[in-house]
């Protein structure tokens, strides 16, 4: 008879928080929290469903993966990432809280964000209202036409596809949507300081709902499209508004 290894138990399965350090750079830092409280301390989603970035860790460094992955707290962080500018131990929080919304069914994530996202997909300006481009040329045009009126911007323009300007610059997808007139402060900034720079007609919607999704291949897709417009328009910065 071989000698066989006899298995008393199986093997241990790997902890959320084990997953999670090993798609982040250096694991996050996740095993050197000090449980200080500093990071919770200017979050500005502290307390909202009784939780704070402290104690994602520390569930996390528990064990309570199912706690984990069910608490909408996940949604009520910004990813401003002071948490981790505030850390003395750069423990890299919000690299676990994008994978605690990963781990949520994509139909069960907050509505709001999820219906911008699949906006921004649905489009090639990758506009989170749903904008398309001939929309974005014609209320581009007709702000245009009215800021020639005044005095000393006479000459300003507002391009489109320019080919080699400087600067490709982005746009918030809510103000030629319904605060067109917001636009116009920037358009003058650049026209006074002489700036060469032109809006792409695809991928300009500035803000990536795809990205507070945590939706890997659709916030790959919004941020590969404006950098590929920006490429072929020959720009040599990208500029990001938001």
């Amino acid at each position: 008879m071989a000698d066989e290894p006899i298995l008393i138990k199986k093997p241990k399965e790997k902890s959320f928080k084990d997953m999670v350090m090993e798609q982040l750079p250096e694991g996050g830092n996740l095993n050197a929290c000090l449980t200080c409280g500093t990071c919770a301390a200017g979050c500005p989603a502290t307390g909202l469903h009784g939780m704070d970035p402290r104690k994602v860790i520390r569930m996390a460094a528990l064990g309570m993966d199912e706690e984990l992955k069910k608490t909408p707290w996940a949604w009520m962080c910004s990813m401003c990432t002071r948490c981790v500018h505030a850390c003395p131990m750069n423990v890299n929080i919000p690299g676990l809280v994008y994978q605690m919304r990963a781990s949520w069914p994509r139909e069960e994530r907050p509505r709001g964000i999820l219906r911008s996202c699949d906006a921004a997909l649905s489009v090639e300006t990758c506009s989170a209202m749903g904008t398309r481009p001939d929309d974005f040329e014609f209320v581009v045009e007709d702000v245009l036409e009215g800021v020639q009126t005044q005095p000393g911007f006479e000459d300003l323009q507002a391009p489109i596809d320019k080919q080699g300007a400087h600067f490709c610059l982005n746009q918030n997808s809510r103000e030629p949507n319904t605060e067109p007139e917001e636009m116009i402060p920037l358009w003058k900034i650049l026209h006074i300081v002489g700036a060469d720079w032109t809006y792409p007609s695809k991928g300009w919607g500035g803000e990536n709902y795809c990205m507070f999704l945590a939706d890997d291949e659709a916030w790959k897709h919004v941020t590969k499209t404006a950098l590929d417009q920006a490429e072929e328009l020959g720009c040599k910065v990208f500029l990001n508004t938001e």
